[in-house]
């Protein structure tokens, strides 16, 4: 969420960065006016406990000089007092809670050098790389749904069966595919990251943490009866590992990845995308994640972009680096590029990996903190990137790889596949 006391004192700045985003200043007006009324009141209430304190002490020296009828008209306004301390008390937290309620759903602050724009349609590519639209054989130019059940590596028909709609299931050579792409990822950034496995079910403050609730609660996968949700990428637990703790400045930046399965209802989606592995309720991904100062986040953000990067271009697909506009940044993005890779068969380019920076926004709701030089704690910055998104970079490489007879396994993925090297 946004700092408080930055709306306090540059109401107007933040207002304007807002409307890079589309979006107009009312509502940092609303938590302006709240939150004055909320401190006016709580300062009230102090000085009501104040008096109260005063007239209890009055009341004991009264009852100790006998002065029976003073000491019952102290006490009976003392009891009249903190009767208004209740009152106030409960008027300033119900202020503060509309103020945290207002806070939550408004967005994080575009970074100075987001370019602006409404939509996805102004999202700049920032280059591309190994894409030659007639550099493509008929046999690649046919999508995986057909390809996976010809080869028997893709059987969504009994996914459906299994699980509903919008459910897939990869086997023999599909199902090693699907596994390696996670080991390569993880293989990738083993260098630097502390591989972590967490919990794929967590609790509300931890969704709230990252920023998908309040607002995206109807995207995700709740289990009601024990206030619990399907993680929808393993940003949700590894933003919350810290969370309510002071890191040590010395460790910074800490680095994490995790591959894990991910849930999202994907509401809204039915019929668009749906075929094959392009959208569905549950994937595999593998995810990297940084707590750094506000110092060391830039060029953890380029080290990240780097990563991902790397990690299509040694698949040998062809892809294209995006950055996204200001209309089209995420609830918590400060800044966010997209790598998308090219996939021959459905002629489409699909996102497989977005990076972002998402300044303190984040830690500040989770309460992520460090201690920098001069006393005092401050927020940390935190940062996420997808190593590799698994159903996508699959369909790329099904199409891509096609040969008419039979799918080559990428060299970088042979050491995965048990000495095969195509999938017939």
């Amino acid at each position: 969420m946004l700092d408080i006391r930055r709306i306090r004192t540059e109401p107007d700045v933040v207002k304007a960065a807002l409307a890079r985003r589309g979006i107009d200043g009312s509502d940092i007006d609303r938590v302006a006016a709240l939150d004055e009324q909320q401190r006016r009141l709580a300062a009230e209430r102090d000085e009501v406990r104040v008096q109260v304190k005063a007239l209890s002490k009055q009341v004991g020296a009264l009852h100790r000089d006998g002065k029976a009828d003073e000491a019952a008209a102290a006490q009976a306004q003392s009891r009249a007092l903190g009767e208004r301390e209740q009152t106030l008390a409960a008027e300033a937290a119900a202020a503060a809670a509309e103020v945290r309620e207002l806070l939550l759903r408004i967005p994080n602050l575009p970074h100075p050098d987001a370019p602006d724009g409404a939509s996805e349609a102004d999202n700049p590519v920032v280059r591309v790389v190994g894409f030659d639209p007639d550099g493509y054989e008929p046999a690649q130019r046919i999508p995986h749904w057909d390809l996976g059940p010809r080869y028997g590596i893709l059987d969504n028909e009994r996914a459906v069966k299994i699980s509903g709609a919008m459910f897939t299931m990869q086997r023999k050579g599909g199902a090693t595919l699907a596994r390696a792409l996670t080991q390569y990822a993880l293989d990738r950034n083993a260098d630097a990251f502390e591989e972590v496995r967490p919990p794929s079910l967590v609790l509300s403050e931890t969704l709230t943490a990252t920023g998908q609730l309040p607002k995206f609660a109807d995207d995700a996968y709740a289990i009601e009866r024990d206030d619990l949700w399907a993680i929808p990428t393993a940003e949700v637990p590894l933003t919350s590992i810290h969370r309510d703790e002071i890191i040590d400045t010395a460790s910074l930046p800490l680095r994490f990845m995790a591959a894990t399965s991910c849930y999202r209802r994907e509401a809204g989606s039915a019929g668009r995308d749906t075929r094959g592995m392009l959208r569905t309720h549950e994937f595999d991904k593998c995810e990297v994640f940084a707590y750094a100062t506000p110092e060391q986040a830039p060029e953890l953000l380029d080290d990240l972009i780097d990563r991902a990067e790397r990690g299509i271009a040694d698949l040998g697909l062809a892809y294209r680096v995006l950055e996204i506009c200001t209309g089209d940044l995420g609830q918590s993005h400060h800044r966010s590029f997209d790598i998308e890779v090219y996939a021959p068969g459905t002629d489409q380019w699909l996102e497989v990996s977005s990076v972002s920076w998402f300044s303190d926004y984040q830690a500040r709701r989770g309460n992520i903190r460090y201690r920098p030089g001069g006393g005092g704690t401050a927020m940390v910055h935190t940062l996420n990137g997808s190593a590799l998104a698994v159903p996508r970079v699959w369909a790329a490489i099904v199409e891509t790889y096609h040969d008419g007879d039979a799918i080559a396994v990428p060299e970088v993925l042979l050491p995965y596949f048990r000495g095969s090297t195509r999938i017939a």
